[in-house]
C-alpha cells in the first residue's frame, strides 16, 4: 500500500487535533472513497477538503493513486491520501442473479424511462436465455408489491459476502466516523461500503451525477445520507429511493463545476490557442465527444472536419474533444490528415486503466479554457451540454444517429425525449435539436452569426441541472459533512442520555 502524505497536511492534522480535541472529537476521522477522475478532480480541485481538514482528519482512498505518475499530483491534499483497496467481483451465481433479478423488480415498479429505453435498444440484445427468464419472477415482485422486501433482504445478505480482505483489515484497524462514497453506482467502492456498514461505520452516498439515479444499476446498500446536485435530483432519489424520505438528503451542487469559477484555471483565448494550435481570431467549433462504448459519435465529428477544411462553414477551426475518461487517441489518429484546421484534444490517459485515469491541473485548465472559448459547441445528449451553458456557450444537440445506416436512431431519439434527466434539456429551447447533417450545419452556422439566440433557455439549463452556479459546491460539501456528523453526534447523547436515565427504573 503505497501512502501519500505533505507537509501541509502533516500541519492541518496537527490544527485537526486541536480543533478535535476543543470539541472532544480527536478520532473525528472522514474517509472519502474515489474511484474515477470526475470524482478526483471534485476533491483536489474545490475547497472542500480545505474547509474540512481545519476540523477533522482526512483520508482518501484513490484508484488513481495506483499509478506511479499520478500519486504526486495527490501530494497537495490536505489529506492522507492511500491506494484504493483490491476488491474482487461478486460471484455471477448466486450473487449477480439475485442483483438482477432485484434490478428487473424495480424497473418493472418503477418502470424508468431511461432504463427501459436502454433495456429496449440496448441489453436485451446480449441478454442470455437464464438472465432473461428472471423477469417472471421479477415481474411478480413487483405485481404484490415486494420489491422492496427483496432488496431490503439481498442488501443485508449481500453484507455478509467480502470482496476485499484489505478493506476489511484497514477499516478495522482505523475506523474513520463516516465513510463516503462518492462513486455508490460503481463496481468497486459498494464492497468498501459494505464492508463498512458491516463494521457499523456510517456511510454516506454522494451521487456522482444528474443521470445516476434514473439510469444507472440500483444503489442495493443503504446509507445513512446521502448529496445531490439539485432539487431534481432530491426528487428523484425519493421516487427510486423511497426511504431516503426519512434520512438526510443535502443538496450542494455540482462541485465539478467549481473550477469554471477560479481565475487559476482561467486563460485568454490566445493563450488557450496557442497552447492548442488554434488561430485566436477564427471562431471555434467544438464537437465535444462521449463514450465511445455507448454511440458512435465520432462519425459526426468526421463529418463537420470534412466541411471544415472544405470552408463550407465559413474560416472556422474545429476542435475535437474526446471524452476525458475514455480517451485512447484514436481520435486523433483518424483525424490528423484533415490539416491544421482541424485540432483533437489528448488527454494523456490513453493506455491507463479505466479506474486508474486521473485529471492533472493542465488538464483541468484545457477543460475549462476548452468550454469558456469555443463559440458553438456540437454534441449528442451529452453533460457537455451544460459545461456550454454555463459559458452560455450555443450548444448544438444531435437528435439523430450519426452512425452509417443508423443503427442506434430510436435509441437517440429516446434519450432526447423519454430519458429523465435528459428530456428536459433537449426540450428546453436552450438546445438547437437537430435531425441530420444539413440541419447541424444550419444550427452552428446561425449561432455563429447571433450567438446570443437561446441565452435565456441555456441559463435556465444550468440552474436546473447544476442547483448553484457560484463556484461554492465543495464548501458546501464539506458543510454538508459537517451538519451530518453533528447530528450523528447529537443522536448518540441522546440515546446515552435515555440509556442513563432508564439505568434506575431498571434496577429497581
Amino acid at each position: 500500500m503505497t501512502l501519500l502524505k505533505n507537509s501541509q497536511q502533516k500541519a492541518n492534522k496537527t490544527k485537526s487535533t486541536t480543533a478535535s480535541e476543543s470539541n472532544g472529537n480527536v478520532s473525528d476521522t472522514i474517509l472519502f472513497l474515489s474511484s474515477s477522475l470526475l470524482d478526483d478532480r471534485k476533491l483536489l480541485y474545490t475547497e472542500c477538503l480545505n474547509l474540512l481538514s481545519r476540523t477533522f482528519d482526512l483520508k482518501v482512498w484513490a484508484t488513481s493513486a495506483r499509478t506511479e505518475k499520478h500519486r504526486a499530483f495527490w501530494n497537495a491534499a490536505p489529506a492522507t491520501v492511500e491506494e484504493f483497496p483490491k476488491v474482487k467481483p461478486f460471484k455471477e451465481f448466486p450473487y449477480n442473479i439475485l442483483r438482477r433479478l432485484n434490478e428487473f423488480s424495480w424497473d418493472y415498479k418503477l418502470r424508468p424511462p431511461s432504463r427501459l429505453s436502454m433495456t429496449k435498444h440496448v441489453r436485451n440484445k446480449n441478454l442470455k436465455v437464464r438472465i432473461r427468464i428472471l423477469k417472471i419472477p421479477a415481474r411478480a415482485f413487483a405485481l404484490i408489491g415486494a420489491e422492496r422486501q427483496l432488496e431490503n433482504w439481498l442488501g443485508d445478505w449481500l453484507l455478509t459476502y467480502e470482496r476485499s480482505g484489505e478493506a476489511v483489515r484497514r477499516l478495522r484497524d482505523n475506523p474513520p466516523s463516516v465513510l463516503i462514497a462518492t462513486g455508490p453506482n460503481r463496481f468497486e467502492e459498494p464492497a468498501l461500503v459494505a464492508t463498512a456498514q458491516t463494521l457499523k461505520i456510517p456511510t454516506l452516498a454522494m451521487i456522482h451525477s444528474w443521470d445516476n439515479i434514473s439510469t444507472k444499476n440500483r444503489m442495493v446498500f443503504k446509507y445513512d445520507g446521502y448529496l445531490v446536485w439539485s432539487e431534481q435530483m432530491k426528487k428523484e432519489l425519493h421516487q427510486f429511493y423511497p426511504e431516503t424520505r426519512k434520512l438526510p438528503v443535502y443538496v450542494v451542487g455540482a462541485a465539478q463545476f467549481d473550477v469554471f469559477f477560479q481565475k487559476r484555471f482561467e486563460q485568454t483565448r490566445e493563450e488557450f490557442c496557442a497552447l492548442q494550435g488554434l488561430d485566436s481570431k477564427k471562431p471555434i467549433i467544438l464537437y465535444a465527444l462521449g463514450s465511445p462504448n455507448f454511440l458512435k459519435e465520432h462519425h459526426g465529428a468526421y463529418y463537420m472536419a470534412e466541411k471544415v477544411v472544405k470552408g463550407e462553414l465559413g474560416d472556422v477551426q474545429l476542435l475535437v474533444r474526446p471524452h476525458p475518461q475514455f480517451d485512447n487517441g484514436t481520435e486523433a489518429e483518424t483525424l490528423r490528415g484533415f490539416g491544421e484546421r482541424v485540432v483533437v484534444q489528448k488527454t494523456g490517459n490513453a493506455g491507463v486503466p479505466l479506474a486508474d485515469r486521473f485529471q492533472d491541473e493542465n488538464q483541468i485548465t484545457e477543460w475549462v479554457n476548452t468550454f469558456r472559448h469555443a463559440d458553438v459547441v456540437v454534441n449528442l445528449s451529452s453533460t457537455v451540454a451544460i459545461d456550454a451553458a454555463i459559458f452560455d456557450c450555443p450548444i448544438v444537440n444531435l437528435d439523430y444517429d450519426p452512425e452509417p445506416n443508423q443503427p442506434n436512431q430510436e435509441l437517440v431519439k429516446d434519450i432526447n425525449h423519454l430519458w429523465t434527466h435528459f428530456k428536459p434539456i433537449a426540450e428546453s429551447g436552450g438546445v438547437w435539436l437537430v435531425n441530420d447533417f444539413d440541419e447541424m450545419e444550419n444550427a452552428v452556422r446561425n449561432y455563429l452569426k447571433n450567438p446570443s439566440l437561446h441565452r435565456e433557455k441555456r441559463r435556465w439549463i444550468a440552474e436546473y441541472v447544476c442547483g448553484y452556479l457560484d463556484g461554492k459546491c465543495g464548501e458546501r460539501i464539506a458543510t454538508a459533512i459537517n451538519d451530518f456528523l453533528e447530528l450523528r453526534r447529537r443522536d448518540k447523547m441522546r440515546t446515552v442520555a435515555t440509556s442513563q436515565k432508564t439505568k434506575p427504573a431498571a434496577q429497581n
